[in-house]
């Protein structure tokens, strides 16, 4: 197969960041996807109604002209999240979920949830107003091995979570393990997660296998091959409970390519290209518009998007940076060719 034709996608999971970085992450996540679920851990992070709207208008400002892009917001949980706030906020369409990272999980999440159980007011509340809960499923315990944190963090509190709601729609973030990825088949209809294309594409091996690749760090990390395989089945396997979110995530070079290396892989820019190289690997192409364009709205309860997208069989690479905010972002497949395009429906690049 050389072309592909697509109801137009949606990513389920995306990193924007703010201020001028902005001008380059909000084309590119309007390349192609109909609609973004954005992230809200900036610094200081969207954790009110107030915040969430005023984010949203700086995105709004960075759309290009005669895109029909939406990003759907998210707002941050924090111990203190005023129930009243979030319900209000959802009511009027300005915040479409909400995000619980584990203080001190990944990015910006100094300002997370420290103990789960102070959330029941606002779970409650979330529940009876089908408000979506995402969640970054890790645990922080120093004691816990890194490439364990995932598979704790089920025990300990996903599955509590899922005892204590079971009404709750929770979507289980940028999946990375065959724990994971058995959990959520096994689980409620009201239990989906979001698969990255980094991590269909790649296990430990690349990041640490001959030298550390930082580009390649992200949170939660890569984990062993079997898990990778995990993924891929789950992802190509046709079962709703699994949608594209790409997680991309912008850092500057010298943020990454440190002593201290900070998580995050960039991907907006090639997003459903390194995806359909996941899918022509495993023969089942005729899966990506199912896992990128239909499953996440189904859960969402929004519509599916009504126009197309095509894809060509035609390699090309990414360049080595982007100049953005007075510093260069690093793309993970900088340079290295990909073997996808997105084209419009006259063959021009879109």
């Amino acid at each position: 197969m050389t072309s592909l034709s697509i109801i137009r996608p949606d990513d389920w999971h995306v990193h924007l960041r703010d201020g001028d970085t902005l001008k380059l992450t909000v084309p590119h996540a309007a390349r192609y996807f109909g609609r973004s679920i954005v992230m809200p851990n900036l610094r200081p992070p969207a954790a009110n109604h107030n915040q969430v709207k005023a984010y949203r208008d700086r995105i709004k400002a960075n759309i290009p002209d005669g895109s029909s892009w939406q990003p759907l917001m998210t707002l941050y949980l924090t111990d203190n999240t005023d129930a009243n706030d979030l319900v209000t906020g959802f009511r009027a369409g300005d915040i479409a979920a909400c995000k619980l990272y584990p203080a001190g999980a990944t990015t910006n999440s100094d300002s997370g949830v420290t103990d789960i159980g102070r959330l029941s007011t606002v779970l409650d509340a979330m529940q009876r107003e089908s408000i979506p809960l995402l969640v970054h499923g890790e645990v922080t315990d120093d004691e816990i091995d890194i490439f364990d944190r995932e598979a704790v963090f089920i025990e300990r509190h996903l599955q509590p979570l899922l005892n204590n709601f079971p009404n709750l729609k929770v979507v289980f973030e940028h999946i990375t393990t065959q724990d994971a990825a058995q959990f959520v088949s096994e689980g409620p209809q009201n239990l989906a997660a979001t698969i990255t294309a980094h991590h269909l594409l790649y296990n430990r091996n690349h990041l640490l296998a001959g030298g550390i690749r930082p580009h390649y760090y992200c949170l939660p990390v890569l984990k062993r091959s079997r898990h990778q395989r995990a993924l891929i089945e789950a992802a190509t396997g046709g079962s709703e409970k699994f949608f594209l979110g790409t997680d991309s995530a912008p850092h500057a070079r010298h943020t990454k390519e440190a002593a201290c290396g900070c998580a995050g892989c960039y991907t907006a820019d090639a997003a459903l290209e390194l995806y359909a190289e996941v899918f022509e690997l495993e023969g089942r192409l005729d899966r990506l518009e199912s896992f990128a364009s239909l499953h996440g709205p189904r859960f969402y309860g929004l519509p599916i998007n009504q126009d197309r997208i095509s894809l060509q069989r035609r390699p090309w690479s990414l360049p080595s940076s982007y100049a953005v905010d007075n510093t260069e972002l690093v793309p993970l497949r900088a340079e290295s060719p990909i073997q996808w395009q997105v084209v419009t429906a006259s063959g021009s690049n879109q």
